[in-house]
């Protein structure tokens, strides 16, 4: 573990780490980068997408470290974002954290969503889920698979 002097911070960059040990071995990766790219593109595109209030209470759950990943250059005015398809959020997504396109951003969100899940308690995804329109709600919530 990381020794900064300060618990706190210790227990942040741990806890950080295993959110993007997590999603390496969800997108099947290594690259460490890769991982962080998508996880703060995943951050920043919820984050706009929710309401502040929603937004607020979902990063409270979030490690320090993180939690500033998600507030990372964000204007509280100009949230909530309105699109409601999903090929708009998957756009967002290649752009935002360097993907291929739209396949690759798919399975990325999937996976970050799959940490999420793991990660924070059922309630708050499933409030988060519930702001969402329904096009992106199932993008990220696919049907149980055989």
């Amino acid at each position: 573990m990381a020794t900064t002097g300060l618990d706190s911070f210790d227990r942040s960059v741990h806890k950080s780490n295993e959110w993007l040990n997590e999603l390496m071995e969800r997108l099947g990766t290594d690259d460490r980068r890769y991982a962080y790219r998508v996880l703060r593109a995943y951050f920043h595109l919820l984050r706009d997408r929710l309401t502040v209030d929603e937004a607020a209470q979902l990063a409270a759950q979030l490690p320090l470290l993180l939690r500033g990943v998600f507030y990372d250059g964000w204007d509280p005015s100009r949230t909530p974002e309105t699109y409601r398809d999903r090929e708009t959020f998957l756009a967002r997504l290649a752009e935002r954290a360097q993907l291929a396109g739209p396949t690759e951003a798919s399975v990325a969100a999937e996976a970050a969503t799959q940490v999420l899940r793991a990660r924070i308690t059922e309630g708050e995804v499933e409030d988060v889920l519930h702001v969402l329109p329904a096009s992106i709600r199932t993008l990220l919530e696919p049907a149980e698979r055989p």
